[in-house]
């Protein structure tokens, strides 16, 4: 992956963790790049795990902030992080 689309999946999924938490109930943060990286096992676009996507929809709203809380965290060292 390029650095300018890496870059610029950073910016919408941290647009996305924004208008997530705005939301009621809480939004997913997917921005619709669905892939997992077989590295990682993170999707290359909202950078879950697949146990984090598959809990999403029986999430509470303070474990959905919590996850979000996280992605941001992830995203903030850089999609090339494990």
């Amino acid at each position: 992956m390029e650095n300018d689309e890496i870059i610029n999946h950073k910016e919408e999924l941290d647009q996305a963790i924004g208008s997530a938490r705005t939301q009621t109930p809480v939004g997913s943060p997917c921005i619709d790049v669905c892939r997992l990286n077989p590295d990682s096992g993170r999707c290359e676009g909202c950078l879950r795990n697949r146990e984090e996507i598959k809990a999403w929809k029986a999430m509470s709203d303070p474990d959905r902030l919590a996850l979000l809380d996280l992605l941001a965290e992830r995203n903030g060292a850089g999609n090339a992080q494990p």
